[in-house]
């Protein structure tokens, strides 16, 4: 049986042969270049896509989806993102809604309204058709493995991710955790450095600012600025900034950072960017400071990009998996994403649990 090693690094010359090919058809085409002569990809792209990062299940093994089904999709959006928001149809109305406070209890939505009344889906945008690559919609951004969905997980990241499991519940007005274990109990809500990073506005969600860099459910712009030594990602959400160092050697292993340290090299008109270094709280769901991603970044026209990963992390997968999706040019602008100058509702979360605590300390 082949190494774990020599299972990455034929993934790895799978991706680069692929990107090779498409690197060589980009190359006969009219592409922008800088003065050294290298392909520019200095632009900003809208990275927002239906395509889901891991394939529905039942869809198996199939890479690619037919024009109907594509069709359905896109048509499909309002009421599939009104779904993960726990949001009726009924409901989601237009912006300006009444003002009267929700009912005591919540007023039963559900997912991401919290049972306290998200009304509308305005400022959210997942994009407007799953991508095509080749000609072909597909029906995941991951392709190896050939299932289209992340290895199984290690026993140890189980029990990691079973243990965190108990600290989210849904919102029920109570402070379950004094309840469950004790008015001395610790709550998920003790200590604002125990918060999500995102929540904190600290660091995009749902890896958006990656590595790997993953589409999520609004604010998908990305700004490139690109020199012959530097390579600067702009994310539009939380202004998260990837700076990466051309022809580098990585940084020394004590040094660490959510984003990690990202070093490149051309490979013919490819782009490459390696990654390690990450804190024990990457982007990446789910990941440890074992996180190892190299993404490959090809022009395969003037106003595209394809971007490439392959994530290794062995303490958290039980094998490397692979992902691609094209990233199309944009004229809109990266505007500031003033997130924790104006995050008011970090101090209702941490207020509104010592009120809770209270209740039950007090009998209420």
């Amino acid at each position: 049986m082949a190494s774990r090693t020599q299972s990455s690094v034929a993934r790895v010359l799978g991706v680069a042969l692929v990107t090779a090919a498409l690197a060589a058809t980009a190359a006969a085409q009219d592409i922008p270049r800088t003065a050294s002569g290298r392909p520019d990809l200095s632009g900003t792209y809208d990275t927002a896509t239906l395509t889901p990062l891991q394939r529905p299940a039942e869809l198996g093994g199939r890479l690619s989806l037919t024009e109907e089904e594509a069709a359905a999709i896109a048509e499909n959006e309002p009421v599939a993102l009104a779904a993960v928001f726990g949001i009726p149809p009924d409901r989601n109305i237009e912006s300006a809604p009444p003002s009267e406070a929700p009912p005591v209890g919540g007023d039963g939505s559900t997912g991401a309204a919290g049972a306290v009344g998200g009304y509308n889906t305005f400022w959210m945008d997942r994009g407007t058709s799953a991508f095509r690559i080749d000609g072909e919609w597909r029906t995941s951004i991951i392709v190896d493995p050939a299932n289209g969905r992340q290895p199984p997980l290690t026993e140890e990241a189980q029990a990691r991710r079973a243990e965190a499991a108990g600290f989210f519940r849904p919102n029920t007005g109570t402070a379950w955790w004094l309840v469950e274990g004790g008015l001395d109990a610790p709550g998920p809500y003790d200590d604002p450095e125990i918060r999500p990073l995102a929540e904190r506005c600290l660091l995009g969600f749902g890896s958006t600012s990656g590595p790997p860099m993953l589409p999520v459910l609004y604010n998908n712009l990305k700004r490139i600025v690109q020199t012959d030594d530097h390579v600067m990602i702009l994310v539009e959400m939380v202004h998260d900034a990837r700076v990466v160092r051309m022809n580098q050697e990585h940084a020394p292993p004590e040094i660490r950072s959510w984003l990690g340290d990202s070093v490149g090299h051309w490979e013919g008109d490819t782009l490459v960017v390696d990654t390690t270094n990450f804190t024990d709280r990457p982007a990446l769901g789910g990941a440890s400071r074992n996180l190892h991603v190299v993404e490959r970044f090809t022009r395969i026209d003037a106003d595209t990009l394809l971007y490439q990963f392959t994530v290794d992390d062995p303490t958290v997968w039980t094998a490397p998996w692979s992902g691609e999706y094209v990233w199309p040019a944009s004229r809109d602008r990266v505007y500031e994403y003033a997130c924790h100058e104006a995050n008011y509702s970090f101090q209702g979360i941490l207020g509104g649990a010592r009120i809770l605590e209270q209740d039950v300390r007090e009998g209420r």
